[in-house]
């Protein structure tokens, strides 16, 4: 089935709802995939991910939404504020992978395309960084490398159920079903008592900030530069409130407008990756908002093949070592992560970040060595190495 492009931008702006957003993926126009297609298709990655993910991060887990989401509201104390921050670290880190594959697959990284992902990267950096911040403020610890998930694999919580996310070079097909899913606004008619949005959960967090009004700790929290973003250690509750309105701004706009943010007009994560999408800026019409602007030309990319279930198997000696290389950063990267909110502070958090900007090297030579056995390259597989025990 070909692209439609008369078909509706968007409804009505509303809050994601991680469940909800099945049908705006499911209601878009299949695009048709390019030359450079690659040899495992996304359907072969979720069919095989499914027994190997649905054990470790069951929606019924401990650590799940739902689970979070059932305990009365005047029992949500500091305990229950720990346990659902924790969740929270989880689901913004699982976005960065998948975001800096599509990223770092665009061959002119001066392209507006790249532009707009490597912006919403960082966004998503900032806001794990915040919800670290408030993990610590409530005296918590981050746990974030045993947070890491495993692509393709759920999003972590048991928030999306049936929708797989999984790793690949930029697509159309990318885009939708990853991309625009995980940061997808509440579509109404899919809506389930069942799987609370993530919206919901956002509030649920505040409400109990509210409500307990913890005594907020200082120390251990981080001050970083982040991109564009300053990151800062939340003090009261009005730097709770302000906090959990900018993670949810950035990626969703408000109420009332997919542009409006704190500090500039660029459209939030949802309709950006929209216009890539679509492949036309949003503008407001009579009819509500719509992808009619000006063109957003997709971009030349990498063909890097979607990784299956498991990562890469029977690889060339030079493409294990190069995936042995990325992990082993990204481990770090990790690790660094977790020293920082461990009484490291900014220092440590900004060695991790400079790692983090040299795991491009080794992705785009993975992304530029051809599958022997198929069409499309290799990637990275983000596995996080756990250290020897001594």
């Amino acid at each position: 089935m070909g692209e439609d492009p008369d078909e509706p931008a968007v409804a009505p702006f509303k809050r994601r709802s991680f469940l909800a957003s099945a049908a705006v993926a499911a209601g878009a126009p299949t695009a048709v995939a390019g030359p450079a297609q690659a040899a495992v298709s996304p359907a072969d990655v979720t069919a095989g991910a499914a027994a190997a993910q649905a054990p470790a991060q069951s929606a019924a887990g401990p650590g799940s939404v739902a689970r979070l989401m059932a305990v009365p509201a005047d029992s949500r104390g500091v305990a229950w504020l720990r346990s659902a921050l924790q969740v929270a670290v989880g689901l913004e880190l699982s976005t960065i992978p998948p975001y800096l594959c599509g990223w770092w697959s665009v061959k002119d990284q001066r392209s507006e395309v790249a532009r707009m992902i490597r912006r919403i990267v960082g966004d998503e950096m900032y806001h794990l960084g915040i919800v670290c911040n408030l993990l610590v403020a409530v005296g918590g610890r981050p746990q974030i490398k045993a947070a890491a998930p495993v692509y393709p694999g759920p999003l972590p919580g048991g928030v999306r159920a049936g929708v797989t996310v999984y790793l690949s070079g930029l697509t159309k097909p990318f885009v939708r079903d990853v991309m625009m899913a995980i940061e997808a606004p509440e579509v109404s008619l899919a809506r389930s008592v069942a799987s609370p949005t993530v919206g919901e959960f956002y509030d649920a967090m505040l409400g109990a900030f509210r409500a307990v009004r913890p005594d907020l700790s200082v120390r251990g929290q981080v001050t970083q530069h982040i991109d564009s973003d300053e990151l800062r250690p939340v003090r009261t509750l009005d730097d709770v409130e302000h906090a959990i309105e900018i993670i949810r701004e950035q990626g969703e706009g408000t109420d009332s407008s997919p542009i409006d943010s704190f500090s500039d007009d660029r459209p939030a994560h949802y309709y950006a990756f929209g216009e890539i999408y679509h492949g036309r800026e949003l503008r407001r019409t009579d009819d509500g908002w719509r992808f009619v602007g000006p063109p957003v030309p997709f971009p030349d990319v990498r063909p890097m093949a979607p990784v299956p279930a498991g990562g890469w198997r029977d690889t060339p000696a030079h493409v294990g070592g190069l995936l042995f290389r990325f992990d082993a950063m990204y481990s770090t990267v990790l690790d660094s992560l977790d020293a920082a909110w461990a009484g490291g502070g900014h220092r440590t958090l900004g060695a991790g970040i400079r790692t983090m900007r040299g795991l491009q090297n080794p992705a785009v030579e993975l992304m530029e060595t051809g599958i022997p056995s198929g069409r499309g390259t290799y990637g990275p597989q983000f596995h996080a190495l756990r250290r020897p025990r001594r």
